[in-house]
């Protein structure tokens, strides 16, 4: 039986609010993705009956670390006590990183609609660039060997590619789906639930 996984994307920063990529860039939180945290962890205390027989595990990146660390002490948890998965980092937009959607086309005229054509697939240009399908394979192995109840911070690109590896959405669904950062998704018994 899978364990009971609630999924929390970092809350806002000021890159996601100017549409700028962020990819594998270590940005803060601002005050809105602070709120939006405190949200998340007022709900999950509602949700969960014991926090503490729970493995918190968390994005080693600056915004996903800060939002664990609300999320905690919403709960009533010291701040610390979770555990760093480097799996879980978003997927890399290699030389889109930093840039605005208008500033990637201006830089790589035509590039948007490529990508649009097959978003899962498409190889951004750069060093370390990842597809969401290799984003899903470097994840996959770190699902498959959930054993416990978990509450995780993560990306949106690790998101989506949790909808693919548990079938709850294609792949070109889940390249377009909207990843709310004042949500939680829950997968339990094989469903995931936005809450």
């Amino acid at each position: 039986m899978t364990p009971l996984v609630y999924f929390v994307r970092h809350g806002q920063t000021d890159w996601n609010a100017a549409l700028r990529f962020q990819g594998q860039r270590d940005v803060d939180v601002n005050e809105t993705g602070r709120s939006q945290a405190r949200r998340n962890g007022r709900r999950l205390a509602e949700l969960l009956d014991d926090p503490h027989r729970f493995d918190f595990v968390a994005s080693p990146l600056r915004r996903t670390r800060e939002t664990m660390e609300i999320v905690r002490a919403e709960l009533g948890l010291p701040r610390e006590g979770y555990r760093l998965e480097p799996r879980l980092v978003e997927v890399h937009f290699g030389d889109w990183q930093g840039r605005t959607v208008d500033e990637v086309e201006t830089a790589f005229p035509g590039v948007g609609a490529e990508r649009e054509a097959d978003k899962w697939s498409f190889l951004p240009p750069g060093p370390g660039a990842e597809s969401y399908d290799l984003l899903a394979a470097r994840i996959a192995p770190w699902l498959s060997a959930l054993q416990r109840d978990t509450v995780c911070v993560t990306h949106g690109g690790v998101i989506r590619s949790i909808f693919v590896l548990t079938g709850a959405a294609g792949r070109a669904e889940a390249a377009a789906m909207d990843v709310p950062q004042d949500r939680i998704l829950r997968w339990r018994d094989g469903r995931l639930d936005w809450l």
